[in-house]
């Protein structure tokens, strides 16, 4: 890595999971269009084909009229071969494949538990986590000894899980999450501001936010639009399209995308407990009781949708299918940021601009009222060499049990992993609000279903 003009060159970025068919086009792209920084790209996957794939196509990438910087792409063998030296870490991998997924999603709901992601809570999270904190701790260890230096940024779910795995075997990793719900409910605020006070054309990084809480189940205890405090305006937001929903303008948008929803579970949040929700309907959802997943019906009244293993498996087809097309130039690149912010805090890890984010990160008072240690999500300032976590406040009353709770549970899910401790991960796994509904045999034999399910990827020490 060098600088000149200010600028940065030469820069070495290990993408793990770089047969990624999405998050890593999107990267590339970002990169290519920032002028600022140029380099290469090493790309691992366990499909290497994929990642000889996505070399390609980031070649054609960095070939198209419209970049502003000369990446280069290879495919790494090992992930040894991807870290050495690496300045920047990009992990974004699938732990597993959908058909653990399709387990952890779906048997659940022969004991009347629907799970509308089931990628970080709930009885499929945990055993998203169970497999995901041995890959985790094996590229924790890899780092350490490979790469010991780099900036590490994780988008792989169980975010607090995956991060807190990483932070097991290598205390002293430059680790940090990334998760973009947050956006959306900027977005969200924004798009108030059209409805309410006909305030047009104002960008999500407009609206100025305190956040605090964990991923997927942030919040917001303060929001302001210029001199404006967005919270009275959102109360008033809140009741107004309590029971229709909140669509943008598009009528039951929800109803035809799997990731959208109507709002409602985030203005019920709200006017329950009087901060605001900072996540999508579906992840809320899944950190409390039965309120908005008792049954289909339920679901559908609160206006947001499941994300099913067979939509996910057809996505991914379509998405190879599109690999493939871009691999022979039957489609063409079209250049257009992601929406991510990964480029923009690399930058200003390197010293070009300083950026304030929410991030993952292990909790050191930045959140004084939940446990030392445990991944939190707040606020960040990145800039050259250091991230600075922003002391959000503490949790309101209302709110730190259920969050605790949590953390907590996310605290012993680890140990489980760690020391393969069936004992501990039972009651843990008994303890998420999802699984309130079971009793202790009911969830031994569900624990040990999706166990059994998934045991490929768990070490010979859980015996199964």
């Amino acid at each position: 890595m060098n600088y000149e003009n200010g600028n940065v060159g030469n820069l070495t970025v290990a993408y793990i999971g770089g047969g990624s068919r999405g998050w890593a086009w999107g990267f590339m792209k970002d990169l290519a269009m920032d002028g600022q920084m140029e380099g290469i790209v090493r790309l691992y996957d366990i499909d290497k084909p994929a990642a000889e794939k996505n070399k390609i196509i980031g070649e054609k990438i960095s070939a198209h009229p419209e970049v502003a910087a000369s990446w280069k792409y290879e495919v790494a063998d090992t992930l040894a071969d991807a870290l050495d030296g690496a300045e920047i870490v990009v992990i974004s991998i699938l732990p597993g494949t959908f058909a653990e997924m399709r387990i952890d999603v779906h048997a659940p709901e022969r004991y009347n538990i629907f799970q509308p992601v089931g990628d970080t809570v709930g009885p499929g999270g945990f055993v998203r986590a169970l497999r995901s904190i041995p890959m985790f701790t094996e590229i924790g260890e890899a780092i350490k000894q490979y790469s010991p230096k780099a900036w590490v940024i994780n988008y792989t779910n169980p975010m607090a899980l995956c991060l807190a795995a990483l932070y097991e075997v290598f205390p002293k990793i430059r680790a940090f999450g990334c998760c973009h719900e947050v956006f959306g409910t900027q977005k969200l605020l924004a798009s108030m501001l059209k409805d309410s006070l006909g305030i047009e054309g104002v960008s999500r990084n407009d609206i100025h936010i305190n956040v605090l809480g964990i991923n997927h189940f942030t919040w917001f205890d303060s929001a302001s639009y210029q001199h404006l405090d967005l919270f009275p305006l959102y109360n008033k937001f809140a009741q107004k399209y309590y029971d229709t929903g909140f669509s943008e303008g598009r009528d039951d948008n929800w109803m035809n995308d799997h990731f959208e929803s109507a709002h409602r579970v985030k203005f019920d949040l709200f006017l329950r407990f009087g901060l605001i929700a900072a996540a999508g309907d579906r992840h809320l959802a899944e950190y409390m009781p039965d309120w908005y997943l008792r049954d289909s019906e339920t679901i559908r009244n609160w206006k947001f949708s499941r994300t099913s293993i067979d939509w996910r498996e057809e996505d991914l087809r379509e998405r190879l299918n599109r690999s493939a097309r871009l691999v022979s130039g039957e489609e063409d690149i079209e250049m257009a940021h992601s929406g991510e912010e990964g480029h923009l805090l690399i930058k200003a890890l390197l010293g070009l601009g300083n950026i304030i984010s929410n991030v993952n990160l292990p909790n050191h008072g930045q959140i004084d009222n939940l446990p030392r240690g445990a991944v939190v999500e707040t606020n960040a300032l990145f800039r050259r060499g250091e991230i600075l976590p922003v002391n959000s406040g503490d949790l309101p009353g209302n709110l730190l049990p259920i969050i605790s709770r949590f953390s907590y549970n996310q605290i012993n899910t680890l140990r489980a992993a760690i020391n393969c401790d069936y004992k501990l991960a039972l009651t843990t796994f008994l303890n998420d609000p999802m699984n309130s509904g079971l009793n202790p045999a009911e969830g031994d034999e569900l624990l040990k279903l999706m166990l059994n399910a998934t045991k490929a990827y768990l070490p010979a020490g859980w015996g199964l």
